[in-house]
């Protein structure tokens, strides 16, 4: 007796829907092929940089050279709110398409693939595990109905699904609308962001180790800020884990 041969539906319609709605790569722009799933091609995903191990203990910013702690780093390793921050990947040309087309062009799509990264990502830092409470960076209440959602809450819904992270809702709000960060040395980076945040529930803070998630590092002035907000309201620690990194 023949054996019936299974239409593979799904895959028939996928390719259909290729062939009538194209996809390009989001940095080169260039066709995808049909098998291609995420939003790059496999020449611009090759080209992703994974933050190296050589790297700073505190910021994580890629170092150079040997040593733990990158040259801002060494004076006041205990001196900051913060306890550390790491990231997925160095803030290269590839990546800071994606997370343009994702943070200013409302590809709220984006938000799967990318966090997927920042999940898989996250298996690299042992230091991480204690910190089990998930918060993302807040937006400004208007802007963030300006842009119609948070990047760095989408980005935390799927690594708190993925890693099986408790998601603090509601715990911070966004109190000043502060001017772009674009531009400021760090100082007038910390002067901006200075009383941003205020935490509204501090008891679901207390005594817990919060990891805070962002889309992107480059002086550390906001999550610094916000870290320093949850340990006053009770804290036992703050880390960052951010998609990309600015060297």
């Amino acid at each position: 007796m023949a054996k019936i041969m299974k239409i593979p539906f799904l895959k028939i319609l996928r390719y259909l829907l290729h062939v009538l709605l194209p996809r390009t790569c989001a940095h080169c722009r260039e066709d995808l092929r049909y098998p291609d799933d995420g939003p790059l091609c496999p020449a611009c995903r090759a080209n992703l940089e994974p933050i190296p191990e050589l790297h700073c203990k505190k910021c994580g910013v890629p170092l150079d050279s040997g040593g733990e702690y990158c040259f801002n780093c060494r004076g006041h390793k205990g001196g900051v709110a913060l306890d550390f921050a790491v990231s997925a990947f160095v803030f290269n040309p590839e990546l800071r398409t994606l997370i343009h087309e994702f943070k200013y062009r409302g590809r709220r799509g984006l938000a799967g693939p990318l966090g997927l990264e920042l999940a898989k990502a996250y298996d690299r830092y042992p230091r991480l595990k204690p910190y089990n409470f998930a918060m993302p960076v807040p937006l400004f209440r208007e802007k963030e109905k300006e842009r119609g959602f948070n990047q760095s809450r989408l980005l935390a819904e799927v690594l708190g699904r993925e890693k099986k992270l408790f998601m603090l809702e509601g715990a911070v709000e966004r109190i000043r609308n502060t001017p772009s960060q674009t531009g400021l040395t760090k100082k007038e980076r910390l002067e901006n962001m200075n009383g941003a945040f205020k935490v509204t529930r501090p008891e679901l803070v207390k005594g817990r180790r919060v990891l805070i998630i962002d889309d992107v590092a480059t002086t550390l002035a906001t999550v610094s800020e916000l870290a320093g907000r949850l340990k006053k309201a009770g804290a036992a620690g703050a880390a960052v884990f951010t998609l990309a990194r600015e060297p």
